[in-house]
Protein backbone atom coordinates (compact mmCIF):
# COMPACT_ATOMS: atom_id res chain seq x y z
CA UNK A 1 0.00 0.00 0.00
CA UNK A 2 1.57 3.51 -1.20
CA UNK A 3 0.56 5.16 2.16
CA UNK A 4 3.31 7.73 3.60
CA UNK A 5 3.06 9.62 6.60
CA UNK A 6 5.12 12.88 7.76
CA UNK A 7 4.64 14.53 11.28
CA UNK A 8 5.66 18.16 10.96
CA UNK A 9 7.43 20.07 13.86
CA UNK A 10 4.27 21.54 14.91
CA UNK A 11 2.53 18.57 15.49
CA UNK A 12 0.21 18.55 12.06
CA UNK A 13 0.31 15.30 10.27
CA UNK A 14 0.28 15.00 6.50
CA UNK A 15 -0.81 11.47 5.00
CA UNK A 16 -1.15 10.46 1.26
CA UNK A 17 -2.12 7.98 -0.39
CA UNK A 18 -0.59 7.66 -4.68
CA UNK A 19 -2.91 6.06 -7.23
CA UNK A 20 -1.08 6.51 -9.99
CA UNK A 21 -4.13 5.87 -12.70
CA UNK A 22 -5.95 8.95 -11.31
CA UNK A 23 -5.63 12.11 -13.01
CA UNK A 24 -6.94 13.98 -9.90
CA UNK A 25 -5.90 14.33 -6.64
CA UNK A 26 -8.08 14.58 -3.17
CA UNK A 27 -6.93 16.45 -0.27
CA UNK A 28 -8.22 18.35 2.60
CA UNK A 29 -8.17 19.51 6.16
CA UNK A 30 -9.41 17.12 8.89
CA UNK A 31 -9.90 18.99 12.32
CA UNK A 32 -10.28 17.13 15.71
CA UNK A 33 -12.86 19.57 16.48
CA UNK A 34 -17.06 19.07 15.80
CA UNK A 35 -20.29 19.86 17.24
CA UNK A 36 -19.08 17.54 20.83
CA UNK A 37 -16.29 19.84 21.70
CA UNK A 38 -19.04 23.22 21.97
CA UNK A 39 -20.27 24.39 25.14
CA UNK A 40 -23.69 25.12 25.55
CA UNK A 41 -23.73 28.63 24.81
CA UNK A 42 -21.65 27.79 21.48
CA UNK A 43 -24.13 25.42 20.11
CA UNK A 44 -23.86 25.60 16.32
CA UNK A 45 -20.73 27.22 16.72
CA UNK A 46 -18.43 24.71 14.60
CA UNK A 47 -21.15 24.36 11.74
CA UNK A 48 -20.93 27.95 11.62
CA UNK A 49 -17.37 28.65 11.55
CA UNK A 50 -17.24 25.95 8.40
CA UNK A 51 -19.68 27.83 6.70
CA UNK A 52 -18.02 31.65 7.08
CA UNK A 53 -14.46 29.86 6.49
CA UNK A 54 -15.15 30.06 2.41
CA UNK A 55 -16.51 33.58 3.03
CA UNK A 56 -13.74 35.39 2.61
CA UNK A 57 -10.42 35.88 4.39
CA UNK A 58 -7.43 38.43 4.49
CA UNK A 59 -6.01 37.66 1.17
CA UNK A 60 -9.54 36.80 -0.93
CA UNK A 61 -12.86 37.73 -1.06
CA UNK A 62 -15.45 35.21 -1.06
CA UNK A 63 -15.61 35.51 -5.01
CA UNK A 64 -11.99 35.10 -5.04
CA UNK A 65 -11.79 31.76 -3.27
CA UNK A 66 -14.83 30.50 -5.59
CA UNK A 67 -13.24 31.65 -8.95
CA UNK A 68 -9.37 30.80 -7.82
CA UNK A 69 -10.41 26.81 -7.36
CA UNK A 70 -13.05 27.01 -10.32
CA UNK A 71 -10.29 28.34 -12.90
CA UNK A 72 -8.75 25.33 -12.54
CA UNK A 73 -11.59 22.86 -12.96
CA UNK A 74 -11.69 22.29 -8.95
CA UNK A 75 -13.97 22.42 -6.77
CA UNK A 76 -14.40 23.29 -2.38
CA UNK A 77 -16.60 22.02 0.18
CA UNK A 78 -16.76 21.40 3.89
CA UNK A 79 -18.65 19.52 6.59
CA UNK A 80 -19.08 19.28 10.39
CA UNK A 81 -19.39 16.19 12.15
CA UNK A 82 -19.90 15.35 16.45
CA UNK A 83 -15.98 14.97 16.55
CA UNK A 84 -14.34 16.43 13.23
CA UNK A 85 -14.74 19.50 10.88
CA UNK A 86 -13.40 19.17 7.58
CA UNK A 87 -12.26 21.43 4.58
CA UNK A 88 -11.17 19.47 1.56
CA UNK A 89 -10.78 19.98 -2.84
CA UNK A 90 -10.53 18.10 -5.70
CA UNK A 91 -8.42 19.27 -8.10
CA UNK A 92 -6.31 17.76 -10.84
CA UNK A 93 -2.78 16.59 -9.90
CA UNK A 94 -0.88 19.46 -10.54
CA UNK A 95 -3.36 22.00 -8.81
CA UNK A 96 -2.13 20.80 -4.93
CA UNK A 97 -0.27 24.08 -4.32
CA UNK A 98 -3.69 26.62 -5.01
CA UNK A 99 -5.71 24.01 -3.15
CA UNK A 100 -3.43 24.00 -0.06
CA UNK A 101 -3.13 27.64 -0.40
CA UNK A 102 -6.65 28.67 -0.25
CA UNK A 103 -7.22 25.59 2.56
CA UNK A 104 -4.20 27.35 4.99
CA UNK A 105 -6.02 31.16 3.64
CA UNK A 106 -9.54 29.37 5.08
CA UNK A 107 -8.55 28.16 8.31
CA UNK A 108 -5.41 30.73 9.38
CA UNK A 109 -6.61 33.97 8.38
CA UNK A 110 -10.97 34.31 8.19
CA UNK A 111 -12.10 37.67 8.07
CA UNK A 112 -15.94 36.97 9.37
CA UNK A 113 -17.04 40.13 7.96
CA UNK A 114 -20.07 41.27 9.78
CA UNK A 115 -22.08 41.30 6.39
CA UNK A 116 -21.16 38.25 5.52
CA UNK A 117 -21.98 36.57 8.62
CA UNK A 118 -25.80 37.81 8.43
CA UNK A 119 -26.13 36.40 4.98
CA UNK A 120 -24.99 33.14 6.02
CA UNK A 121 -26.76 33.03 9.26
CA UNK A 122 -29.49 33.71 7.26
CA UNK A 123 -28.52 30.77 5.33
CA UNK A 124 -28.43 28.39 7.65
CA UNK A 125 -31.55 29.26 9.96
CA UNK A 126 -32.98 28.65 6.62
CA UNK A 127 -31.52 24.92 6.56
CA UNK A 128 -32.41 24.40 10.37
CA UNK A 129 -36.15 24.75 9.40
CA UNK A 130 -35.38 22.40 6.56
CA UNK A 131 -35.09 19.85 8.90
CA UNK A 132 -38.53 20.29 10.22
CA UNK A 133 -39.62 19.10 6.94
CA UNK A 134 -37.74 15.87 6.82
CA UNK A 135 -38.93 13.03 9.02
CA UNK A 136 -35.64 11.52 8.96
CA UNK A 137 -33.38 13.91 10.13
CA UNK A 138 -36.19 15.29 12.89
CA UNK A 139 -36.30 11.09 13.45
CA UNK A 140 -32.23 11.03 14.56
CA UNK A 141 -32.27 14.34 16.14
CA UNK A 142 -34.44 13.08 18.45
CA UNK A 143 -32.95 9.55 19.20
CA UNK A 144 -29.76 11.79 19.98
CA UNK A 145 -31.33 13.40 22.26
CA UNK A 146 -33.17 10.40 23.66
CA UNK A 147 -29.74 8.38 23.76
CA UNK A 148 -27.61 10.73 24.85
CA UNK A 149 -29.84 13.98 26.93
CA UNK A 150 -28.50 17.26 28.01
CA UNK A 151 -24.74 16.84 26.52
CA UNK A 152 -23.34 18.20 23.35
CA UNK A 153 -23.16 15.01 21.46
CA UNK A 154 -27.51 15.17 22.11
CA UNK A 155 -27.85 18.20 20.66
CA UNK A 156 -28.30 18.32 16.61
CA UNK A 157 -24.97 19.82 14.66
CA UNK A 158 -26.46 22.82 13.01
CA UNK A 159 -27.76 24.46 16.24
CA UNK A 160 -30.75 26.08 17.07
CA UNK A 161 -32.81 29.65 15.56
CA UNK A 162 -31.72 31.05 18.64
CA UNK A 163 -27.96 30.16 19.07
CA UNK A 164 -27.39 30.51 15.52
CA UNK A 165 -29.37 34.30 16.04
CA UNK A 166 -26.08 35.23 18.53
CA UNK A 167 -23.35 34.33 17.73
CA UNK A 168 -20.72 37.08 16.75
CA UNK A 169 -17.23 37.11 14.56
CA UNK A 170 -15.80 37.11 17.97
CA UNK A 171 -17.12 33.77 19.01
CA UNK A 172 -15.89 32.30 15.72
CA UNK A 173 -12.46 33.71 16.14
CA UNK A 174 -12.75 32.33 20.00
CA UNK A 175 -13.61 28.79 19.43
CA UNK A 176 -10.82 28.91 15.76
CA UNK A 177 -8.10 29.79 18.01
CA UNK A 178 -9.09 27.48 20.91
CA UNK A 179 -9.54 24.36 19.14
CA UNK A 180 -8.00 24.33 15.78
CA UNK A 181 -4.31 23.61 16.81
CA UNK A 182 -1.79 21.66 14.46
CA UNK A 183 -1.35 19.25 16.85
CA UNK A 184 -5.12 18.17 16.46
CA UNK A 185 -5.02 18.59 12.41
CA UNK A 186 -4.22 16.32 9.55
CA UNK A 187 -3.64 17.07 5.62
CA UNK A 188 -5.05 13.80 4.10
CA UNK A 189 -4.33 13.33 0.43
CA UNK A 190 -5.38 10.31 -2.22
CA UNK A 191 -4.74 10.44 -5.98
CA UNK A 192 -2.23 11.59 -8.17
CA UNK A 193 -0.08 12.95 -5.24
CA UNK A 194 3.46 12.59 -4.72
CA UNK A 195 4.20 12.60 -0.70
CA UNK A 196 7.27 15.05 -0.79
CA UNK A 197 5.39 17.50 -2.63
CA UNK A 198 2.89 17.39 -0.48
CA UNK A 199 4.68 17.28 2.59
CA UNK A 200 6.76 20.04 1.08
CA UNK A 201 3.22 22.68 0.26
CA UNK A 202 2.22 21.54 4.15
CA UNK A 203 4.96 23.11 5.85
CA UNK A 204 5.24 26.30 3.36
CA UNK A 205 1.34 26.76 4.24
CA UNK A 206 0.50 25.27 8.17
CA UNK A 207 4.22 25.57 9.69
CA UNK A 208 3.24 28.56 11.26
CA UNK A 209 0.19 27.20 12.97
CA UNK A 210 -0.22 26.66 16.93
CA UNK A 211 0.58 23.79 17.72
CA UNK A 212 -1.78 23.55 20.82
CA UNK A 213 -4.00 20.59 21.28
CA UNK A 214 -7.05 22.52 22.34
CA UNK A 215 -10.05 21.72 24.26
CA UNK A 216 -11.09 17.99 24.94
CA UNK A 217 -15.10 16.84 25.21
CA UNK A 218 -16.93 15.68 27.61
CA UNK A 219 -17.17 12.10 28.09
CA UNK A 220 -20.25 10.16 26.49
CA UNK A 221 -22.97 8.88 28.79
CA UNK A 222 -25.71 6.88 27.40
CA UNK A 223 -29.11 7.55 28.48
CA UNK A 224 -32.06 6.03 26.76
CA UNK A 225 -35.36 7.16 26.57
CA UNK A 226 -38.63 7.64 24.02
CA UNK A 227 -38.58 11.01 21.87
CA UNK A 228 -41.49 11.50 19.44
CA UNK A 229 -42.77 14.17 17.05
CA UNK A 230 -46.74 14.81 16.47
CA UNK A 231 -45.57 16.87 13.29
CA UNK A 232 -48.05 14.98 10.76
CA UNK A 233 -46.32 13.00 7.51
CA UNK A 234 -47.39 10.23 4.76
CA UNK A 235 -45.35 7.88 6.60
CA UNK A 236 -44.49 6.83 10.36
CA UNK A 237 -40.53 6.66 10.80
CA UNK A 238 -39.47 4.39 13.98
CA UNK A 239 -35.80 4.61 15.02
CA UNK A 240 -34.67 2.60 17.94
CA UNK A 241 -30.88 2.32 19.10
CA UNK A 242 -29.21 0.53 21.69
CA UNK A 243 -25.50 1.37 23.05
CA UNK A 244 -22.98 0.03 20.97
CA UNK A 245 -19.82 -0.49 20.88
CA UNK A 246 -17.19 2.77 20.06
CA UNK A 247 -14.59 2.73 17.12
CA UNK A 248 -11.79 1.85 19.85
CA UNK A 249 -13.66 -1.23 21.09
CA UNK A 250 -12.85 -4.66 20.21
CA UNK A 251 -16.33 -5.46 19.56
CA UNK A 252 -16.70 -2.86 17.01
CA UNK A 253 -16.18 -5.21 14.10
CA UNK A 254 -18.36 -8.16 15.41
CA UNK A 255 -21.12 -4.98 15.43
CA UNK A 256 -20.49 -4.25 11.93
CA UNK A 257 -20.77 -7.92 11.04
CA UNK A 258 -24.05 -8.15 13.01
CA UNK A 259 -25.34 -5.06 11.32
CA UNK A 260 -24.87 -6.27 8.01
CA UNK A 261 -26.81 -10.15 8.29
CA UNK A 262 -29.58 -8.59 11.08
CA UNK A 263 -30.37 -5.75 8.58
CA UNK A 264 -28.23 -4.52 6.20
CA UNK A 265 -28.88 -6.02 2.72
CA UNK A 266 -31.64 -7.40 0.71
CA UNK A 267 -30.72 -10.88 2.32
CA UNK A 268 -30.65 -10.04 5.80
CA UNK A 269 -33.32 -10.88 8.44
CA UNK A 270 -35.09 -7.54 8.87
CA UNK A 271 -35.25 -6.76 4.99
CA UNK A 272 -36.50 -10.43 4.55
CA UNK A 273 -38.66 -10.89 7.40
CA UNK A 274 -40.22 -7.16 6.92
CA UNK A 275 -40.63 -6.56 3.94
CA UNK A 276 -40.27 -9.55 1.82
CA UNK A 277 -42.62 -11.90 3.88
CA UNK A 278 -44.83 -8.99 5.59
CA UNK A 279 -44.77 -6.35 3.11
CA UNK A 280 -44.92 -3.76 6.68
CA UNK A 281 -42.96 -1.53 5.04
CA UNK A 282 -40.71 -0.49 1.86
CA UNK A 283 -37.04 -0.62 3.04
CA UNK A 284 -35.67 -1.39 6.86
CA UNK A 285 -32.10 -1.59 7.96
CA UNK A 286 -30.02 -1.59 10.69
CA UNK A 287 -26.54 0.27 11.22
CA UNK A 288 -23.41 1.08 13.56
CA UNK A 289 -22.93 4.56 14.32
CA UNK A 290 -19.90 5.21 16.30
CA UNK A 291 -17.41 7.74 18.07
CA UNK A 292 -14.24 7.74 19.90
CA UNK A 293 -15.68 7.03 23.13
CA UNK A 294 -19.22 5.40 22.32
CA UNK A 295 -21.46 4.27 19.85
CA UNK A 296 -25.10 3.03 18.40
CA UNK A 297 -27.08 -0.06 17.22
CA UNK A 298 -29.76 1.64 14.98
CA UNK A 299 -32.40 0.32 13.13
CA UNK A 300 -34.70 2.40 11.02
CA UNK A 301 -38.41 2.24 9.45
CA UNK A 302 -40.58 3.90 7.75
CA UNK A 303 -44.68 2.49 7.26
CA UNK A 304 -48.02 3.67 7.82
CA UNK A 305 -49.65 4.21 10.75
CA UNK A 306 -51.69 1.58 11.09
CA UNK A 307 -48.75 -0.68 10.64
CA UNK A 308 -46.30 0.70 12.98
CA UNK A 309 -47.64 -1.79 16.05
CA UNK A 310 -47.17 -4.88 13.63
CA UNK A 311 -43.61 -3.62 12.56
CA UNK A 312 -42.41 -3.07 16.53
CA UNK A 313 -44.10 -6.50 17.12
CA UNK A 314 -42.06 -8.00 14.48
CA UNK A 315 -38.58 -5.86 14.97
CA UNK A 316 -39.05 -7.27 18.29
CA UNK A 317 -39.14 -11.04 17.63
CA UNK A 318 -35.96 -10.81 15.13
CA UNK A 319 -33.94 -8.97 18.11
CA UNK A 320 -35.43 -12.25 20.22
CA UNK A 321 -33.67 -14.68 17.94
CA UNK A 322 -30.21 -12.91 17.30
CA UNK A 323 -29.97 -12.82 20.98
CA UNK A 324 -30.70 -16.59 21.54
CA UNK A 325 -29.33 -18.10 18.22
CA UNK A 326 -25.93 -18.03 16.71
CA UNK A 327 -26.07 -16.82 13.03
CA UNK A 328 -25.65 -20.00 10.14
CA UNK A 329 -22.47 -19.85 8.70
CA UNK A 330 -23.66 -19.46 5.06
CA UNK A 331 -24.93 -15.82 6.66
CA UNK A 332 -22.02 -14.57 8.92
CA UNK A 333 -20.31 -15.54 5.15
CA UNK A 334 -22.44 -13.59 3.68
CA UNK A 335 -22.15 -10.72 5.91
CA UNK A 336 -18.46 -10.60 5.92
CA UNK A 337 -18.25 -10.15 2.33
CA UNK A 338 -20.93 -7.48 2.13
CA UNK A 339 -18.65 -5.72 4.76
CA UNK A 340 -15.30 -6.59 3.13
CA UNK A 341 -16.53 -5.29 -0.54
CA UNK A 342 -18.10 -2.42 1.02
CA UNK A 343 -14.93 -1.20 2.32
CA UNK A 344 -12.40 -2.19 -0.56
CA UNK A 345 -14.92 -0.66 -2.98
CA UNK A 346 -15.45 2.53 -1.47
CA UNK A 347 -11.07 2.78 -1.09
CA UNK A 348 -11.56 2.98 -5.02
CA UNK A 349 -13.16 6.51 -4.43
CA UNK A 350 -9.80 9.05 -3.59
CA UNK A 351 -12.56 11.01 -1.56
CA UNK A 352 -12.77 8.25 0.50
CA UNK A 353 -10.03 7.12 1.23
CA UNK A 354 -8.42 10.29 2.32
CA UNK A 355 -11.46 10.85 4.60
CA UNK A 356 -10.38 7.34 6.18
CA UNK A 357 -7.13 7.70 6.02
CA UNK A 358 -7.57 11.78 8.41
CA UNK A 359 -10.10 9.74 10.41
CA UNK A 360 -8.31 6.87 11.35
CA UNK A 361 -5.07 8.93 12.04
CA UNK A 362 -7.27 11.45 14.34
CA UNK A 363 -8.37 8.20 16.30
CA UNK A 364 -5.68 5.87 16.27
CA UNK A 365 -2.26 8.28 15.31
CA UNK A 366 -1.99 5.61 12.97
CA UNK A 367 -3.31 4.16 9.81
CA UNK A 368 -4.51 0.95 9.92
CA UNK A 369 -4.60 -0.75 6.47
CA UNK A 370 -7.24 -2.52 4.17
CA UNK A 371 -5.45 -6.20 5.25
CA UNK A 372 -5.73 -5.62 8.68
CA UNK A 373 -9.07 -4.17 8.46
CA UNK A 374 -10.06 -7.60 6.49
CA UNK A 375 -8.46 -9.88 9.06
CA UNK A 376 -10.32 -8.32 11.95
CA UNK A 377 -13.69 -8.66 9.46
CA UNK A 378 -12.69 -12.47 9.15
CA UNK A 379 -11.95 -12.98 12.99
CA UNK A 380 -15.57 -12.54 13.65
CA UNK A 381 -17.11 -15.83 15.01
CA UNK A 382 -20.88 -16.89 15.22
CA UNK A 383 -20.62 -16.62 18.60
CA UNK A 384 -19.70 -13.36 19.06
CA UNK A 385 -22.31 -12.08 17.10
CA UNK A 386 -24.74 -13.41 19.18
CA UNK A 387 -23.62 -12.38 22.46
CA UNK A 388 -22.86 -8.98 20.96
CA UNK A 389 -26.68 -9.30 20.24
CA UNK A 390 -27.47 -10.27 23.93
CA UNK A 391 -25.36 -8.00 24.92
CA UNK A 392 -26.66 -4.93 23.21
CA UNK A 393 -30.44 -5.39 24.09
CA UNK A 394 -29.81 -6.42 27.56
CA UNK A 395 -27.40 -3.94 28.45
CA UNK A 396 -28.92 -0.47 28.74
CA UNK A 397 -32.47 1.04 27.82
CA UNK A 398 -32.82 1.64 24.66
CA UNK A 399 -33.68 4.66 22.96
CA UNK A 400 -36.69 5.14 20.52
CA UNK A 401 -37.71 8.15 18.37
CA UNK A 402 -41.20 7.80 16.38
CA UNK A 403 -41.91 10.68 13.60
CA UNK A 404 -45.30 11.04 11.98
CA UNK A 405 -47.50 9.02 13.78
CA UNK A 406 -49.39 11.98 15.30
CA UNK A 407 -50.75 11.99 18.85
CA UNK A 408 -50.01 7.99 18.78
CA UNK A 409 -46.42 8.04 18.10
CA UNK A 410 -45.91 8.30 21.80
CA UNK A 411 -47.72 5.63 22.66
CA UNK A 412 -46.05 3.75 19.75
CA UNK A 413 -42.81 4.85 20.96
CA UNK A 414 -43.37 3.44 24.67
CA UNK A 415 -44.01 0.21 23.15
CA UNK A 416 -41.24 -0.17 20.91
CA UNK A 417 -38.84 0.34 24.00
CA UNK A 418 -41.03 -2.29 26.54
CA UNK A 419 -40.55 -4.36 23.67
CA UNK A 420 -37.22 -4.84 23.25
CA UNK A 421 -36.55 -4.66 26.70
CA UNK A 422 -38.38 -7.63 26.95
CA UNK A 423 -36.18 -9.65 25.09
Amino acid sequence: MSTEVTRLANGLRVVSHHMPHLETVSLGVWVAAGARHEQAHEHGISHLLEHMAFKGTERRSASDIAEEIEAVGGELNAATSLETTAYFARILKGDIAIALDILADILQIPRYAQDELEREREVILQEIAATRDSPDEMAYELLQDAAYPDQAIGRPILGTTESVTRFSAEDLRAFLKANYGAARMVVSAAGHVEHAELVRHAEAQFAGLNGGIGSRFEPARYVGGTRTSAKPFEQSHLVMAFAGPSYRAQEFYTAQVFSGLFGGGMSSRLFQEVRERRGLCYAIYSSCWALADTGLFGIHAATGPEMLGKLIDVVGEQLVSAAAERPGEAELARAKAQLKAGLLMGLESSSARAEQMARQLLLFDRLIEPPELIERIDAVTADAVRELAAALVSGSPPSVAVVGAGRKGEGYARAAAERVMHV
